[in-house]
């Protein structure tokens, strides 16, 4: 019979708050009023390196111009890593577009 002695436990990871709940150092901002409509309207569409995610936005840039032909969209990269704020992109889509897709599929 072999006796067993009682484990010590020790963390091996930190475990993060599922609920993502914002601390008092960040500010939450409300998202962007939905547009009454697209028509007319130019959309950007910013790919942001996520594995697939260019391919993605090329089908979803496809079908805007399928359905939505008098909408003007803008396919690009994200110059930068995802978690890089560019003030100069946010900059040329505030000055010259509407709506913004981006994100990240495969």
């Amino acid at each position: 019979m072999v006796k067993s002695s009682p484990r010590q436990t020790r963390s091996l990871c930190t475990v993060l708050d599922p609920r993502g709940q914002p601390t008092a150092e960040i500010q939450p901002h409300p998202l962007a009023p939905r547009l009454d409509t697209i028509q007319g309207k130019t959309l950007y569409i910013i790919d942001v390196g996520f594995g697939g995610g260019w391919e993605f936005l090329e089908e979803a840039n496809a079908w805007f111009a399928r359905n939505y032909p008098d909408v003007k969209t803008v396919l690009q990269h994200k110059k930068g890593i995802m978690f890089v704020d560019e003030p100069e992109m946010w900059d040329e889509i505030k000055e010259n577009g509407d709506a913004v897709i981006f994100g990240v599929g495969g």
